[in-house]
């Protein structure tokens, strides 16, 4: 399990809507900042990221996410709590893909959630939320 120290500030979030996944980043230490509420905030350094892993974020309100460094560089992130268990785990998932799509596999029962859309692809009345991230 990856441990990172998670420091959080807060900036005035932009009026066009981010990709939910960010491209790759060439600098170990720009910082991955996450859209929530109504701003972003810094949770780690990209250098902190391990491809094919997770770690977990604290967010200011209390919720969890679960943000991915992907093996082509690119960062997600979705909420960390397994709506079929109710498990804040999905950052021990393991990453994979289906038809070019990105997913975490939950660590307890396996389910798939698409990491650009959330859903799950075992169970399509389910999902988890998706976090938009920047890195810079």
């Amino acid at each position: 399990m990856t441990t990172a120290t998670i420091t959080t500030t807060r900036q005035s979030m932009p009026s066009a809507t981010p990709a939910t996944s960010a491209p790759p980043a060439t600098s170990a230490t720009a910082a991955v900042r996450l859209a929530h509420g109504d701003g972003w905030f810094t949770v780690c350094d990209r250098g902190l990221l391990t491809p094919g892993r997770g770690v977990s974020v604290l967010l200011p309100d209390g919720d969890q996410a679960a943000v991915f460094l992907d093996r082509s560089g690119r960062v997600h992130a979705v909420g960390n709590r397994d709506p079929f268990t109710g498990a804040y785990v999905l950052a021990r998932g393991l990453l994979g893909s289906a038809g070019g799509r990105a997913f975490v596999a939950s660590p307890l029962l396996k389910q798939r959630f698409d990491l650009a859309t959330g859903a799950c692809l075992d169970d399509e009345g389910v999902s988890v939320p998706v976090f938009a991230v920047r890195v810079e």
